[in-house]
C-alpha cells in the first residue's frame, strides 16, 4: 500500500490475516498464484486489491512467491525470509501458517501494551483538565460570592485561585502544552517510531520492567517456535529471532544463546545459562529437545507467557482504574471543600 508516495509497511494484523488466508489455500493444494487470484475475488478495499494485483503481476511473470512478496515493499525482510525456506524446504504451507500464528502473537502483544497504557493516560490527561477547569473557571466564582459577603478567601482556596489567575493569565502557554502533551499521546501510541521509543521507555521503568522482560521472552518463544516447525537448526534460529527480538538485554542473551551452542552447549543448556528463559522453562525445553518436540514445547511456553502477561496486564489496569477515580475525586473534593466549608461557616455566623 502507498501513502503520499511513500510505501506503508503492514501491520502485524494485516500479515496474520494474509498468512492465514495463504495458509488455507496452499494445503488445498492450490498454488500462491492461483491463491492471490482467489483472493481477489472477494476482496473489495482498493488498497489490498492494490497490493494483491502488485503480488499477483510478479507471479504471472514467473518469479516465486518470496520474491513477489519481496517486490510489494510491505512485508518485513523475516516474511520474506521464512517463505524462501518454506519454498526451498516444500514446507510452504506450515511456514505461513506458522507465520500466521507469530503474527497474531505479535498483534496480541501490541494491544495488550496500548491497553496498558491508554488508559492511565487519558485518565491522568482528563484529571488535569477537570482540574483546570475547577481552578480558572469555578473558583472565581467563588471568589465573587466571597466578596459580596464581605470577606475573603485564605489558606489553601487562596492559593488555589491564585494559581488559577496565573493560568487565566499564560492560558496561550497552558493550550500549548496540553496540545503538545495530546499530540505526544498521539506519536506514542499511533507511529511506530513512537511505540518503540515508548517501548523502550517502559523496559527501564521500574513497575513494568518485569512485564516488558516476560513480553520479550514471549516474543522470543514465538520466533523459536516459527523457525523450529520451519524445519531450520536452532543456531540460525537464533539469528533470525535475535532480529525479531527489540531490547538490547534480549539481543545480548540471544547472541549469549549461540555462543554457547557453538561452544558446545546443546540448546537447553544454552537456553539457561544465557537466562533466555528460567530454570523451569529450560527443563520443558529440554523435555522437548529429548522427545525432538522443541516447536511443541516452545509453544507451550509461549502459551504460558502470553497468559501470565495478559494476566499481569489486566490486573494492573484493574487496580489503576480505581486508583485514579479515587485520587481525582479526593484532589476535586478537597478544591470543593476549601471553598464550600469556609462559605458554611459565614452563611451560620450571619444566620
Amino acid at each position: 500500500m502507498k501513502t503520499n508516495g511513500t510505501i506503508k509497511k503492514l501491520s502485524s494484523y494485516e500479515i496474520a490475516n494474509f498468512c492465514r488466508q495463504m495458509s488455507l489455500l496452499i494445503k488445498a493444494g492450490i498454488s500462491p498464484s492461483e491463491g492471490i487470484e482467489i483472493l481477489l475475488q472477494d476482496i473489495h478495499d482498493k488498497g489490498s486489491q492494490k497490493l494483491l494485483n502488485r503480488i499477483n503481476q510478479v507471479l504471472l511473470s514467473g518469479e516465486q512467491f518470496h520474491v513477489a512478496l519481496q517486490m510489494s515493499g510491505v512485508f518485513p525482510d523475516y516474511v520474506i525470509h521464512m517463505v524462501t525456506i518454506g519454498e526451498e524446504s516444500g514446507t510452504l504451507d506450515t511456514v505461513m501458517e506458522s507465520l500466521a500464528d507469530y503474527y497474531d502473537r505479535e498483534e496480541n502483544i501490541q494491544s495488550n501494551i496500548k491497553s496498558a497504557v491508554s488508559y492511565p493516560l487519558i485518565m491522568v490527561f482528563m484529571m488535569l483538565v477537570v482540574v483546570v477547569v475547577l481552578i480558572v473557571k469555578v473558583l472565581p466564582i467563588f471568589e465573587q460570592v466571597f466578596a459580596q459577603l464581605g470577606t475573603s478567601m485564605s489558606g489553601f482556596s487562596q492559593s488555589l485561585l491564585n494559581l488559577g489567575t496565573l493560568l487565566n493569565r499564560y492560558s496561550a502557554a497552558l493550550t500549548i502544552i496540553l496540545v503538545v502533551l495530546a499530540g505526544l499521546f498521539i506519536f506514542f501510541s499511533g507511529t511506530s517510531t513512537g511505540k518503540k521509543t515508548f517501548r523502550n521507555i517502559l523496559t527501564v521503568f521500574a513497575p513494568t520492567k518485569k512485564l516488558m522482560q516476560e513480553l520479550e521472552s514471549e516474543r522470543f518463544a514465538s520466533g523459536m517456535v516459527l523457525t523450529l516447525s520451519s524445519g531450520m537448526d536452532t543456531y540460525e534460529g537464533l539469528a533470525l529471532v535475535n532480529k525479531l527480538v527489540e531490547s538490547k538485554e534480549m539481543k545480548a542473551k540471544v547472541e549469549k544463546c549461540r555462543q554457547l551452542l557453538l561452544d558446545g552447549d546443546n540448546f537447553p543448556e544454552a537456553l539457561e545459562k544465557s537466562k533466555i528463559f528460567s530454570s523451569f522453562y529450560s527443563q520443558m525445553v529440554s523435555v522437548g529437545f529429548k522427545t525432538g518436540s522443541m516447536d511443541a514445547a516452545m509453544k507451550q511456553i509461549a502459551d504460558r507467557f502470553e497468559h501470565e502477561t495478559e494476566r499481569k496486564i489486566f490486573s494492573l489496569i484493574s487496580i489503576l482504574e480505581p486508583t485514579l477515580v479515587i485520587v481525582l475525586s479526593v484532589i476535586v473534593g478537597m478544591i470543593l471543600l476549601s471553598v464550600i466549608l469556609p462559605l458554611m461557616g459565614i452563611m451560620s455566623t450571619i444566620g
